[in-house]
């Protein structure tokens, strides 16, 4: 059901089974992230599941928002009010255990039901929808990495709670959003070309004052090695968070802490790609071949092994941006 066919169905006959939004859930991760998918296949079968059905509402919430098709062709939309009163209908609807009756506002329902996943948190991602929609445009560093938190920050802390993480655990979860914000920092170095034909920008104003370019123009040819200078910094910053989130795989099972390595590696990859290309970053889109993925994996099985040893528990460094919480 699309648009006003939208419905809560509250009928148990209703009801679609776990093993068939499941499926729907797995078919979304394969088509819109294939570093994540490839990742979440070292999970145990209960959290592989869990991070299918989290990862299918995100994605669904994020195609809303942005009038994509599991993150593909990013557009202006003529209706954005409308759009994020319906991620939040649905949304609402599912944490209140009602059947939507879209698989993917019911993988939410889902996963939880079957986790004691914060409200909070979900809210906290619905927040960064809302700053895409409003056409939102950071204008300090604190301000980027706020975005950060909130588009993929958040969705950090919930893969850890639907790992089994309590959501007391702050410290845990702070690693946890440590890596999300490590990953939209690379996303966002990757995709700044793309970005701009979309419309937006999430290089801070700050930094392209600092930089002497006109805002809107950052694309503009003359501006490609100073723009190549700012997404050198952004992965710089995600690598920063990169580091951080490895800490905290020593409280995670040895799957799961495997899988997160592996995603660590991937996308960290896609930040040192982004900044190795310079000013040639985006003549192509900057992918993570098969066999490089392999590769990740295959050092995130050691790593996983090793992981008291190579990222024993210390204080996170006070001087890393840090969510709030409650």
């Amino acid at each position: 059901m699309r648009g006003s066919e939208y419905a809560v169905l509250r009928s148990e006959a209703d009801l679609p089974s776990r093993a068939a939004i499941v499926a729907t859930a797995r078919e979304s991760i394969a088509r819109g992230s294939k570093s994540f998918a490839a990742a979440s296949r070292l999970f145990g079968r209960r959290e592989r599941e869990q991070a299918w059905l989290l990862y299918a509402w995100c994605r669904a919430c994020d195609d809303i928002a942005d009038g994509q098709d599991h993150g593909h062709d990013l557009s202006a939309v003529p209706d954005p009010e409308a759009r994020l009163a319906r991620i939040r209908l649905l949304t609402e609807a599912a944490l209140a255990g009602e059947v939507v009756g879209d698989p993917a506002f019911d993988a939410l329902r889902i996963v939880a039901s079957e986790t004691a996943m914060p409200h909070a948190l979900v809210y906290d991602l619905i927040e960064g929808f809302r700053l895409d929609l409003d056409d939102w445009r950071p204008r300090s560093e604190d301000d980027l990495y706020r975005y950060c938190y909130h588009v993929a920050g958040a969705v950090g802390c919930m893969m850890a709670v639907a790992m089994g993480v309590s959501p007391d655990d702050d410290a845990t979860l702070d690693r946890a959003c440590d890596l999300g914000m490590a990953f939209q920092l690379a996303n966002i170095a990757r995709d700044i070309e793309e970005d701009d034909r979309g419309g937006r920008c999430y290089l801070p104003m700050d930094w392209l004052v600092e930089m002497d370019m006109p805002p809107g123009q950052h694309m503009k040819p003359p501006f490609r090695q100073r723009l190549a200078v700012l997404a050198k910094r952004l992965a710089d910053r995600a690598a920063e968070f990169e580091a951080s989130a490895r800490v905290g795989t020593h409280k995670l099972s040895f799957r799961a802490a495997w899988a997160v390595l592996a995603a660590a590696g991937i996308y960290g990859e896609i930040g040192r790609q982004v900044a190795a290309r310079g000013e040639h970053a985006w003549d192509h889109r900057v992918t993570i071949s098969t066999l490089a993925k392999l590769g990740w994996i295959a050092r995130a099985f050691g790593q996983a092994i090793a992981r008291q040893r190579l990222y024993p528990p210390h204080p996170r460094d006070p001087d890393l941006w840090t969510r709030r919480r409650g």
